[in-house]
C-alpha cells in the first residue's frame, strides 16, 4: 500500500463554549507552527447547556456562520449533553455544522480526505447506565452505554471523505476494509489500563485510578496510534504517557495524551497545557522504529497498579511537538501495603483512605428507592441481580415465567435456543450438549454491516448517506435459471439497510433518527415508482425484534403483480390468525409504543398505503419468516419459502444486481 503524505494535526482540549477565543488562538498557533491540516477538539466544545444562553453566544454565532474555523475542525461530545440546536443541525446536515466544522458521531469512525482514520467515543461513563441502558444514548444524554461501545467497534467502514457520506457504491464494494486499526482515537474518558507500566508523573493523584475499564477492550481492538482524552481530572490536566508497542501488528506504536481544557474554570495556578501538535502518515507500513522511552503494552499485560508521585507544574506551552518535554526527574515509587491505596489517595465516594473506590462499602448498596430493572426488586444494582445471567437448559437465556417453546413444549429455553428447532447442536459441540450463553452479533458476524469482510457486496445496488439498498440472498422472486421471465428486472426483492448498526429502527436515538428514517422513506418511494413502471406494487415489511444477540435493522420490499395488490392486507390478516398474530387497530400508536427500543414489532406497508402492525409478546414466539411465508403463498410460490433453497450462483446474483441497478438508476434518490 502506498504511503500517503504526512498530515500535520493540532489537537486541543475542551473549548467549553469559548469557541471564538479558541479559533483566534489556533489561528495564531497555525501562523507560528503550521501549516496544520486538521484541528481535533476533544472534550466539551460547547460547554454546559444553560437556559440563559442567548442569541449572541458563541454556539449561535458558529451555527449562523459568523465564526469561521481557521482550518478543518473535528469536534466531539464531552461530558455534557449537546445543545438542541446543535443536534438539529447535525441531523439535518449529516455532521457538518458549518463551514470547516464537523461534529463526529458519538461512536463512529471516519476516513478523512487525507486517508486518516479517526474514531470517536463521546460522552461520560456511569457503570449502571453502561450496563442497563436499553439503547445507545444519543447526543441529548451525557452518557455512553455498552450499545454505544458496540456501535463503535462495528462501525469500521473506511469512508472516502471527511463529511460522513457513503455515496460511492464502487468505493463501498471495492475498498471496505475489515481492518479495525485506527490512526487517531478521540474520547472524553481514559481507559483504565493506560497508567500501567508508566513512570510519567501525575498532576493529580486520583488520575492513577480514574480510567474506565469498558474502554480497554476497544483499545485492544482498534490499536490507535494516537489517543487523545479530555476528562483528566477536575479541572482537566495535561498528561502524556510513554509510547507502547503492539507486537502483533509489526511493532505498531501507540501514544496516549490527555489534554487540559482551553476554556472553562482552570483552577488556581498556571493553566495546564491544552494543545498538542503532531505529524502522522496515514497507512504507514510497519515495522516502525521503537521510541527510546517505549514501555510494555498496558493492554496486553496486566499487573497490579503502582502509585506515581505528582509534580507541581504542568509542561509549558513552548513544548508543542511530539514527545518534547522537560527532562524527567528520577521517579520515586511509593509502595504502600498490599491491597491498600497509596499515600494521599481518598475514595471519591466516602473520602476514606483505607480502600479504593471499587471496594467502597457504600458502592455496594443502591440508594433508597432504587429498583433493579431486571427483576424489579430493590436491594441490589442491575450488575448484581441474581437473575441477570440465568440460563435455560440449553445454555441460552432463561425464558420469562409462562413462556413455552413452540418447537418442543419446554418451559426451560427460548425457541431460538431450542435444539429441536435448530435441528443440530451449535458448531463445535456434540448433539445434546449445552450451548454457550448468547452474545451480541459482532461486525464479522452481522450479515448487514458493511465492515463485515464476508458481506455479499456484489448484491448492493444503491447507496446513500444513511442507508444502502441490496438484493438479498435467495430472494422471493424467481430469476435467472429459476424462472423464464420476471416483472421487475433483477427480480426486485430488495432490502433497505441503515449503514450504522442498530438492532431495529426504533432503537435509533431520537436525535439521530431523522436522516435515517427520511432516507429509508425516500428509497421506499423510489421503489414504488420503479415497480409501477413494470406493472408491480410494493409490499414492504420489517421485523423489529429485540433479542439477546441483537440484529441489524432493515426493511424488505417485494414486488407483487398489480392484480394481487388489493389482496395483500387480507392475506396477512388471515394467515396471521392461524399463528395467533393479531394486528393493532391504531398502527401509528402501536409503533409509538415501541419507541426507544421498548418492544418488538412486525410492520407491513401495504400497496394502498395502509399499515399493519403486530406487537410481539414476550411469551409468544414469532417467526421472522412470517412476511415471506404470506407472500409466497399469496403469489402461489410455496417452494420459495426457504431462502437457502432459492440461492443462486454468484454469477447469476451479479447479473440480477446489474439488471436491477440499470432499471433503478432513473429513480435512485441518492444518484448524484
Amino acid at each position: 500500500m502506498a504511503v500517503a503524505a504526512p498530515v500535520k494535526i493540532l489537537a486541543v482540549g475542551s473549548a467549553a463554549g469559548s469557541i471564538e477565543d479558541l479559533f483566534t488562538k489556533v489561528k495564531t498557533i497555525d501562523a507560528k507552527h503550521g501549516k496544520f491540516d486538521l484541528l481535533l477538539c476533544t472534550g466539551d466544545f460547547f460547554g454546559p447547556v444553560t437556559d440563559s444562553a442567548g442569541e449572541e453566544d458563541d454556539t449561535s454565532k458558529l451555527l449562523a456562520g459568523q465564526l469561521e474555523a481557521p482550518i478543518d475542525c473535528y469536534i466531539m461530545q464531552g461530558e455534557c449533553p449537546l445543545p438542541e440546536k446543535v443536534v438539529e443541525r447535525f441531523a439535518k446536515n449529516g455532521g457538518e455544522l458549518c463551514k470547516k466544522v464537523f461534529l463526529l458521531s458519538k461512536s463512529g469512525i471516519i476516513t478523512t480526505a487525507n486517508g486518516l482514520r479517526i474514531a470517536c467515543l463521546g460522552g461520560t461513563y456511569d457503570a449502571n447506565i453502561y450496563a442497563s441502558a436499553d439503547a445507545a444514548p444519543g447526543f441529548m444524554s451525557p452518557f455512553f452505554s455498552s450499545q454505544t461501545m458496540d456501535r463503535l467497534l462495528s462501525n469500521s467502514l473506511a469512508k472516502s471523505s471527511s463529511n460522513p457520506n457513503y455515496r460511492s457504491l464502487a468505493t463501498i464494494q471495492s475498498t471496505s476494509s475489515p481492518s479495525q486499526l485506527i490512526d487517531v482515537l478521540m474520547t472524553n474518558v481514559w481507559p483504565s489500563a493506560i497508567t500501567q507500566f508508566s513512570a510519567a508523573h501525575f498532576p493529580l493523584p486520583e488520575l492513577a485510578t480514574s480510567g474506565v475499564p469498558a474502554l480497554d477492550e476497544a483499545i485492544r481492538h482498534m490499536k490507535p496510534r494516537y489517543h487523545f482524552a479530555a476528562a483528566g481530572g477536575k479541572p482537566p490536566q495535561f498528561w502524556e504517557r510513554e509510547p507502547y508497542v503492539w507486537d502483533d501488528e509489526e511493532g505498531r506504536v501507540s501514544r496516549f495524551i490527555s489534554l487540559g481544557a482551553f476554556g472553562g474554570q482552570s483552577g488556581a495556578g498556571k493553566k495546564p497545557r491544552w494543545f498538542y501538535a503532531f505529524t502522522i502518515a496515514p497507512n504507514a507500513p510497519g515495522p516502525v522504529p521503537r521510541p527510546v522511552n517505549v514501555t510494555k503494552n498496558p493492554f496486553t499485560v496486566s499487573v497490579p497498579r503502582v502509585a506515581k508521585r505528582t509534580h507541581d507544574t504542568a509542561e509549558g506551552e513552548n513544548f508543542i511537538f511530539g514527545n518534547v518535554r522537560p527532562p524527567l526527574k528520577r521517579s520515586r515509587i511509593v509502595q504502600g501495603e498490599p491491597g491498600k491505596p497509596p499515600p494521599g489517595y481518598r475514595c471519591r465516594r466516602c473520602e476514606s483512605t483505607e480502600h479504593f473506590i471499587n471496594d467502597c462499602p457504600e458502592r455496594a448498596q443502591p440508594p433508597d428507592g432504587y429498583v433493579c430493572k431486571i427483576c424489579h426488586t430493590p436491594g441490589h444494582f442491575v450488575r448484581d441481580c441474581p437473575t441477570r445471567d440465568a440460563l435455560g437448559d440449553t445454555g441460552g437465556k432463561k425464558p420469562k415465567e409462562g413462556y413455552v417453546c413452540r418447537a418442543c413444549g419446554s418451559e426451560l429455553h427460548l425457541l431460538e435456543d431450542c435444539l429441536v428447532a435448530n435441528q443440530r447442536p451449535p458448531q463445535g459441540e456434540r448433539r445434546g450438549g449445552r450451548r454457550r450463553p448468547p452474545k451480541e452479533i459482532a461486525p464479522d458476524e452481522c450479515w448487514f454491516c458493511l465492515s463485515n469482510p464476508n458481506l455479499a457486496k456484489h448484491l448492493i445496488v444503491a447507496i446513500g448517506s444513511e442507508c444502502y439498498l441490496t438484493l438479498p440472498k435467495g430472494q422471493i422472486i424467481p430469476t435467472q435459471s429459476a424462472a423464464a421471465d420476471v416483472l421487475v428486472p433483477g427480480g426486485g426483492h430488495v432490502l433497505i439497510v441503515p449503514i450504522t448498526h442498530y438492532p431495529t429502527y426504533t432503537t435509533i436515538p431520537s436525535d439521530l433518527a431523522q436522516p435515517i428514517v427520511e432516507e429509508t422513506e425516500n428509497f421506499k418511494s423510489a421503489l414504488q415508482a420503479m415497480y409501477a413502471k413494470h406493472g408491480a406494487a410494493p409490499v414492504m415489511f420489517e421485523v423489529g425484534r429485540l433479542s439477546a444477540k441483537g440484529g441489524h435493522a432493515h426493511a424488505q420490499s417485494v414486488p407483487v403483480p398489480l392484480s394481487l395488490a388489493d389482496q395483500v392486507g387480507e392475506a396477512f390478516i388471515q394467515e396471521g390468525r392461524q399463528f395467533g398474530i393479531d394486528f393493532e387497530e391504531d398502527p401509528d400508536a402501536a409503533m409509538q409504543s415501541c419507541a426507544n427500543g421498548k418492544g418488538s414489532y412486525f410492520k407491513v406497508d401495504l400497496p394502498d398505503g395502509r399499515k399493519l402492525v403486530h406487537l410481539m409478546k414476550d411469551h409468544v414466539p414469532f417467526s421472522i419468516q412470517f412476511g415471506r411465508q404470506v407472500l409466497v403463498n399469496l403469489m402461489g410460490m410455496p417452494d420459495r419459502f426457504d431462502w437457502k433453497a432459492c440461492m443462486l450462483p454468484e454469477d447469476e446474483d451479479k447479473a440480477d444486481a446489474q439488471a436491477f441497478k440499470a432499471a433503478f438508476a432513473p429513480f435512485d434518490p441518492c444518484a448524484g
